[in-house]
């Protein structure tokens, strides 16, 4: 009775959580519970990976630049975006199919944003729907669109987020087609997937995964059920319908007929560019999200933090900024706001303490970063977020 107590579900996550310090452990969490091929669909990017490890890189050559003799006593962290005031400048990203990386998926990453006092973004290719993330939590949202070849189907998106009570919607822009995920590619997990020997022999290594995944609900693509001309609702069908929609062929046209459909609050994200930032904000958006997609479609561009003071510059306060790509430490996120973002957006540091303990584990990496903004902030002698300028930074260039 006393090994049960010991060994219990509750008592195995304290456990594991209490050693996480920060994200890259719950990272390493994360790649022990997963099977590799559903970690390396999360860890992974396109092609040679190197915008996704300039995205994480970059951040160290901003160094922080402390006054001293501040009263620090009381240290805030909230701030507003696009009109929704949060207590952490942490935006939680659209990622799909969370429920690979643990059974509870979206509904557990809803909830723990609203805890920390923040905005999740549900994504289309999430596997629950608008309408039961909605139903099972009341905290600010977001649902995440891409331009798609069906007007109708984009329609019915923005009818549902509607009566469901979406705050925003968020356009991604950078995937006219999908890059080329080469972990994804060895370990056969594509569209429709051809599981390589290799990973078949890892999956066995992880029988609880597999076990969840077979007798739980079954997996779909929960925001585009009943779409697939076959009338299939399986993730590989509704998979491959998604891949058909994306509109190669997008133009600023399409984003206009976005906003005038929503008549919301709109945001835009993947921008790198200071002239595509201006467009969009004379277009009406409230947010621009400077993004690389996390290195996950075009190799080699630049760094989204040394993409950011420009595009503030010439969104001059017209719009609200944000900075998504290579988050790893609250201190990025001190560096990001110094330079005139309004808040930062995380994907995979989620993901990771998704897949280390569920709920819990969305708890975890939330804490650890709102715990490394207060305390970077703190010792650089600023006591809220408004307070935080270029003063506060200094620039290494490449060497």
């Amino acid at each position: 009775m006393r090994l049960k107590k010991i060994f219990s579900r509750s008592r195995l996550t304290d456990r594991r959580l209490a050693a996480a310090h920060n994200i890259n452990d719950l990272r390493r969490i994360a790649k022990r519970r997963l099977p590799r091929v559903i970690f390396d669909f999360v860890d992974g990017a396109a092609d040679d990976e190197i915008t996704k490890n300039r995205n994480i890189a970059a951040f160290g050559r901003y160094d922080l630049y402390p006054r001293v003799l501040v009263d620090v006593s009381q240290v805030s962290t909230s701030t507003t975006v696009a009109g929704q005031a949060i207590d952490i400048p942490v935006i939680l990203a659209p990622t799909g199919t969370n429920r690979f990386v643990h059974y509870e998926g979206e509904l557990a990453v809803q909830r723990s944003a609203h805890r920390s006092g923040t905005i999740y973004s549900l994504s289309t290719m999430a596997n629950t729907s608008i309408e039961d993330v909605a139903a099972a939590d009341n905290g600010p949202r977001w649902f995440q669109i891409y331009v798609w070849r069906d007007r109708a189907l984009l329609r019915g998106f923005f009818d549902r987020c509607r009566k469901a009570k979406y705050d925003a919607l968020c356009l991604t822009v950078d995937v006219p087609i999908l890059g080329q995920r080469e972990r994804d590619l060895r370990n056969g997990f594509t569209i429709p997937p051809s599981l390589t020997l290799g990973a078949m022999i890892d999956a066995a290594l992880h029988p609880n995964w597999w076990l969840r995944y077979f007798f739980m609900p079954k997996f779909t693509l929960a925001n585009v059920t009943g779409q697939e001309e076959s009338g299939r609702d399986d993730v590989v069908s509704l998979g491959a319908f998604v891949q058909r929609q994306y509109d190669p062929s997008v133009t600023w046209s399409d984003l206009e007929w976005m906003i005038e459909n929503w008549d919301g609050p709109f945001v835009i994200k993947g921008i790198l560019r200071p002239e595509d930032a201006i467009r969009a904000v004379e277009m009406g958006v409230q947010a621009i999200i400077v993004s690389n997609h996390g290195g996950r479609q075009l190799d080699h561009t630049p760094a989204a933090i040394d993409a950011l003071a420009a595009i503030v510059e010439a969104v001059d306060g017209r719009a609200d900024v944000i900075l998504d790509g290579g988050i790893r430490r609250g201190s990025d996120v001190v560096k990001a706001l110094a330079l005139g973002a309004t808040a930062c957006m995380i994907g995979r540091p989620y993901l990771y303490g998704l897949a280390a303990a569920g709920e819990p584990g969305v708890d975890r990496a939330l804490a650890i970063l709102g715990d490394e903004i207060r305390r970077a902030m703190a010792l650089i002698g600023v006591t809220s977020v408004s307070e935080l300028n270029a003063s506060y930074i200094r620039h290494r260039p490449y060497i």
